[in-house]
């Protein structure tokens, strides 16, 4: 079994240990590193190059937003999932413009975090419902506007499906198996969507394949 490799940052002791305790209870999660501050953070991510990063939103030094948005740029393969106690609307966005794959509430960590951590790890996106729902008017107002409805349909049937399978996470070999492609011409559709749809990341395109109903059928 390959394990997912975690790196954990809080500036509390407490919960890091805490944190550890939950998710080394886990047999496909192993932590390989702790921080304290965002820039540990971001330097044990440049180190270590774990698979997530469990990050705090409020730490000294420097925040989990800036850690987030340093490692996202230095650390490709590297996904970034925030912890936080706040659930407004005015928190989530920064944290998804910042590059974070995920958000959960600190309240909700037993029964969220393992299965956030998975999803992740596996390039999905991982939002609670109220996130989900603020995520998806905000994307609403967006398309109600005309510009996410203008964009959609300058792409051609097949970059469609392309964009389907991928928010439903499936990896270029699969999807180059299900629509008799190579690998490298699912990835060239998928750069082409990305530019087409002014969309930055995996994440991202999951979001807006949710807002625009793509996956309702899925």
């Amino acid at each position: 079994m390959k394990k997912i490799r975690v790196l954990v940052v809080d500036d509390h002791p407490v919960v890091r240990v805490g944190l550890r305790t939950l998710l080394e209870s886990e047999p496909d999660l192993v932590i390989i590193g702790e921080a304290g501050n965002g820039v540990e953070a971001v330097a044990g991510a440049q180190r270590l190059g774990p698979d997530v990063v469990v990050m705090d939103i409020s730490m000294p030094e420097m925040d989990g937003l800036e850690a987030t948005r340093r490692i996202r740029a230095t650390c490709a393969t590297t996904h970034v999932l925030i912890l936080t106690v706040h659930a407004q609307e005015r928190y989530l966005f920064p944290v998804l413009k910042a590059g974070a794959s995920g958000y959960v509430l600190k309240s909700t960590v037993d029964t969220e975090l393992v299965n956030a951590i998975r999803t992740v790890a596996g390039g999905g996106a991982f939002l609670y419902p109220s996130a989900t729902r603020m995520v998806l008017e905000g994307y609403l107002a967006h398309v109600q506007s005309g510009a996410e409805q203008d964009a959609y349909e300058r792409l051609s049937e097949r970059e469609r499906e392309v964009l389907k399978l991928i928010a439903l996470g499936h990896t270029a070999a699969d999807i180059a198996d299900k629509l008799a492609l190579s690998p490298k011409s699912v990835e060239t559709y998928r750069a082409r969507i990305m530019e087409k749809l002014d969309l930055d990341s995996r994440p991202a395109l999951v979001r807006y394949a949710l807002a625009r109903g793509l996956l309702t059928d899925a």
